[in-house]
């Protein structure tokens, strides 16, 4: 099987993600050719084709060109399978390239399982196993489903596209989002609240115990998606991505969103009364308790 997978720069950096559909592409055995809009300062690392145009010629966002160059790629690679991260590139790309080959996509791909692909259902409670049905499908990764285990190495074969002067689209650049709220990322303990704790009145005592252990408390897309707390405490894909030296989930399930946002924390403990919790994988100790009981017995010791 023959993947093209596109990578993804900004500002004249490759973005680490670029190395997802990259580890996607191991883990089914496929050869993987890869698409790239950056700068030649900043290749990725990997042993293969490398089909490369400058972001100074053709412009970071250029929907109309970047598809004509990929389109010329697919034409000359003719790969199964396209891949690109579930980003918003890859949400403004990945359909353009569907249409125009006329093929079909698969969104949001968690998993590789017996030649198909596993998307999560049900605000990822669930999981269901698609079948690409043609000969060529456009896949898009959820964040943090895939990555590579080692540092990416290797010398690509790059051969550079040639890009059309005339577009209709002329990209000025990025605007900062305002600053607000709390920045997770420097908190060196975060004590999460998922759906488990049960009602809105329930966050408080998972406020108590990071105010007690000297950190922040954080919550899960459910719970933010609830009104119960604010955006910017929201862990996940599409919170902040947070690295603490403590990581403590309460009541929450696992779900691959919220994983990506959290999983290279030091030390995670996780409480829940579900032992087979998903998040139960990558924690370091998983407490199997009722956490409206653990947590005001577990704050009180503390300040004890």
């Amino acid at each position: 099987m023959k993947t093209l997978l596109i990578a993804e720069s900004r500002q004249g950096k490759l973005l680490p993600g670029s190395y997802e559909p990259l580890d996607f592409a191991n883990k089914i055995g496929a050869e993987a050719a890869m698409f790239l809009v950056g700068s030649e300062s900043d290749l990725p690392h990997f042993d293969g084709s490398l089909y490369f145009a400058e972001e100074s010629e053709v412009g970071e966002y250029n929907p109309e060109e970047h598809l004509r160059l990929i389109l010329e790629v697919v034409d000359k690679e003719k790969p199964q399978l396209i891949v690109l991260s579930h980003s918003s590139y890859g949400w403004d790309l990945a359909p353009r390239i569907a249409l125009a080959l006329q093929v079909g996509q698969i969104s949001e791909v968690v998993g590789y399982q017996d030649g198909a692909m596993v998307v999560p259902a049900c605000n990822s409670k669930l999981q269901r196993v698609v079948q690409a049905q043609g000969e060529v499908t456009v896949v898009t990764l959820q964040s943090g489903a895939f990555g590579l285990d080692d540092e990416p190495a290797g010398t690509p074969t790059v051969e550079k596209l040639s890009v059309q002067a005339d577009s209709k689209f002329e990209f000025h650049g990025y605007e900062e989002a305002e600053e607000g709220g709390v920045d997770l990322t420097k908190a060196e303990i975060i004590v999460s609240a998922g759906r488990g704790i049960g009602k809105p009145e329930n966050l408080a005592i998972v406020e108590a115990l990071a105010k007690v252990l000297g950190g922040e408390y954080g919550a899960s897309r459910p719970v933010v998606d609830s009104d119960w707390a604010e955006h910017s405490r929201q862990v996940g894909s599409t919170g902040q991505t947070v690295a603490p030296k403590l990581y403590i989930a309460c009541g929450i399930s696992g779900a691959i969103q919220h994983l990506a946002g959290m999983k290279k924390s030091e030390f995670i403990v996780a409480i829940n009364t579900d032992r087979d919790a998903p998040i139960g994988e990558v924690a370091d100790v998983l407490v199997v308790a009722d956490l409206k009981q653990f947590l005001p017995a577990l704050t009180a010791r503390l300040e004890g």
